[in-house]
């Protein structure tokens, strides 16, 4: 995989970026991790997601209801070429007191459109 060494470096700052701006809630800034329209499968649901679509209720509602902050837990390259990036992951879920909701695998399909790096699939075990 060192070939495609650059997309892995890329593919990881931006998986950086996107627990970053997810976990200051900051909108406009976890919208520009993805590559749209992207797809999310979980909780047996397949969505497809678009520019616009991400809102500030969407940190605070549902499953995020007692969610203060997430971190990862494990980033394994699966697959690299140049314009695309399998990551294995595995991220954790906390409390604002520090407590564990819960730890999720997922696979991320990160890719490269237009010079952009962003998430482009995500397949994860979270609610």
């Amino acid at each position: 995989m060192t070939e495609h060494q650059s997309s892995i470096v890329a593919a990881l700052k931006l998986l950086d970026e996107f627990m970053a701006a997810f976990n200051a809630r900051d909108v406009e800034a976890f919208e520009a991790t993805f590559n749209f329209p992207s797809i999310r499968l979980a909780s047996g649901k397949l969505v497809t997601l678009n520019k616009g679509d991400m809102t500030a209720d969407r940190f605070t509602t549902g499953a995020l209801a007692e969610w203060d902050h997430s971190a990862w837990e494990r980033r394994e390259i699966i697959h690299a070429g140049a314009d695309k990036v399998h990551v294995d992951t595995r991220f954790t879920r906390y409390r604002k007191d520090g407590s564990v909701i819960g730890g999720f695998d997922s696979v991320y399909v990160i890719t490269k459109e237009n010079g952009h790096w962003g998430v482009k699939i995500r397949s994860s075990f979270a609610p």
